[in-house]
């Protein structure tokens, strides 16, 4: 690196952690997620408005490789938390009704995302493609949700419960059908015998460094150098195998061991640099990609197919699984509104999608707008919705 790169990537960090502060508190203060606001401020100093000049001056094309590599990095810091913070006795309670209503929710946008990406690209036959738009549509964004629920005072209710419970099975869904589309893409290379490490690793984790952290941790030594020496580890094992790094950050979060004060630790000194500095990084990068400067009538279409498929079929399938379940008309419409929170989730596996070439920028930006509407509606319909304050046991 020359002194100018140094210099650049210096302050397009401080613009970055700047913006999303700003943008974040200013979401925040018309109740919204802060991430909202760290999307928008990529998409305003992006080509979408004064033809990329914005954007240049602050993030110099030759230092966008180091920015994309630090979010990369806290891409894995914020799968590890989400994998981390994946609450599993939430399956455990009521686990029909969930499970219905988690199914409900991702199939039905699914099985029309697959639809619709025959639909909008009819020359992409790669079934890596379909199943990667199938999977787009159905994502509901477990963290993003939790805060919501909590901030909204709903975590003590029936809905919020089972909105919880649906969205954490919802999100191992979603993972594991981005799983199956990556390794459809690789299917046919010459080292896709990797591919059969997987479970090996599954195993491993599970019967070797589960146990091994959880006495670690019980000896009360400083874990913290030990947990990113696995969490990078295990992050670089699933890119080697073809699947991406994000699966491993994601398996070595849900192996952490619970009750203990490891988890603690290592939650508050990761967030301290991952949220903070490195996943704005991501986002604001992500908003860059974002370029709605060349919207035509075409285009607008084809957005208004999107939100269809994506919002309708979220919608439809929740509220159908949930008066199946016995449930009345307002909250099923409160959980199909609640479900169809996208955000960060959503935000992660589109960036994949543009980094494996699955998507075009067109369609990449289409998504990303659908993305930042539904996690802003998400709010004002749930409010209009839930009136009632039940308790979990009613």
């Amino acid at each position: 690196m020359t002194s100018h790169q140094v210099v650049a990537l210096l302050v397009a960090l401080a613009a970055v952690v700047l913006l999303a502060r700003a943008f974040g508190w200013l979401a925040t203060r018309v109740a919204q997620p802060a991430v909202v606001g760290e999307i928008v401020a990529g998409v305003l100093v992006g080509p979408t408005l004064f033809g990329g000049a914005l954007s240049d001056a602050l993030f110099p094309v030759d230092i966008r490789p180091m920015l994309s590599s630090l979010a990369n990095v806290g891409l894995v810091f914020f799968m590890f938390l989400v994998g981390l913070e994946f609450n599993r006795d939430l399956l455990r309670d009521r686990v029909g009704t969930i499970t219905a209503l988690s199914l409900g929710s991702m199939l039905t946008p699914f099985v029309l995302g697959l639809l619709l990406a025959t639909a909008i690209r009819p020359a992409d036959d790669r079934v890596a493609f379909v199943l990667y738009l199938g999977t787009a549509m159905a994502v509901t964004a477990f963290p993003v949700l939790a805060r919501m629920i909590s901030d909204w005072g709903m975590g003590g209710t029936r809905v919020g419960v089972l909105a919880l419970g649906a969205a954490a099975l919802g999100d191992l869904l979603a993972w594991s059908m981005l799983a199956v589309a990556i390794a459809v893409l690789g299917a046919g290379g010459a080292s896709q015998w990797r591919l059969l490490l997987v479970l090996p690793l599954a195993a491993v984790s599970v019967l070797v460094a589960r146990p091994l952290l959880a006495r670690l941790a019980r000896a009360r030594r400083d874990m913290f150098a030990a947990v990113l020496i696995g969490l990078l580890a295990w992050s670089a094992l699933t890119e080697w195998m073809g699947l991406h790094f994000i699966f491993g950050a994601f398996l070595f979060g849900l192996i952490m061991p619970h009750g203990t004060d490891l988890r603690g630790h290592v939650t508050q000194r990761i967030e301290q640099v991952g949220k903070v500095l490195l996943l704005p990084v991501y986002f604001v990068i992500a908003g860059l990609q974002v370029d709605l400067s060349g919207a035509t009538w075409s285009g607008l279409a084809e957005f208004g197919l999107v939100m269809l498929v994506a919002v309708g079929g979220k919608f439809a399938g929740a509220v159908g699984a949930a008066r199946l379940c016995g449930l009345d008309w307002r909250r099923s419409a409160t959980l199909g509104a609640l479900l169809n929170t996208r955000g960060l989730t959503e935000l992660v596996i589109l960036g994949i999608g543009l980094q494996l070439g699955l998507l075009d920028r067109p369609l990449y930006s289409q998504l990303v707008l659908m993305a930042v509407l539904t996690t802003v509606a998400t709010g004002p319909l749930v409010k209009l919705l839930h009136r009632e304050r039940e308790p979990v046991a009613v």
